[in-house]
């Protein structure tokens, strides 16, 4: 699997370690870390990662919250839930808003890996895809302007 661009988001400086630590020895960049949903919310936007894990339940908005603010401004957003055992509706309703697919605390280097390349290979688009993608729609807004529709009379 090609190098992942990956921002962990946790309240637990511990917890953003430990997953720094184990995804960097995957081979991927962790280009930033949030403590909190509003401060993903903020950081998804500059840096654009390809994946995100996200904790559910910290202070200020909880994971759930941030999966659907963020989800509305990139729906294609691949997000990971990470959580503890009895939080399985919470996982139900990060899903029903967005995320891709989730991981049970405490994270296994084996498990944190398949889900990463699962999710990855399921929902992932290369750079060249994003751009194409991104040319594609200025031509559709573009042919929106009346100056620059073509007529065939």
């Amino acid at each position: 699997m090609n190098k992942l661009k990956i921002m962990v988001v946790d309240d637990s400086l511990i917890m953003i370690s430990n997953l720094t630590h184990t995804l960097t020895e995957m081979g991927h960049e962790v280009v930033g870390t949030a403590r909190s949903g509003s401060e993903a919310v903020s950081k998804s936007k500059k840096l654009n990662p390809d994946i995100i894990t996200m904790d559910i339940t910290m202070g200020d908005i909880n994971g759930i919250e941030a999966v659907e603010k963020i989800m509305k401004t990139d729906p294609d957003m691949i997000i990971i839930m990470i959580t503890s055992h009895g939080q399985e509706k919470m996982v139900i309703d990060a899903v029903s808003v967005g995320a891709k697919g989730y991981l049970l605390k405490p994270i296994k280097y084996d498990n944190l890996n398949k889900v990463i390349t699962d999710v990855y290979k399921k929902y992932g688009k290369t750079q060249e895809e994003k751009i194409q993608e991104e040319k594609i729609q200025d031509i559709k807004i573009q042919s929106r302007n009346p100056d620059l529709d073509l007529r065939l009379d």
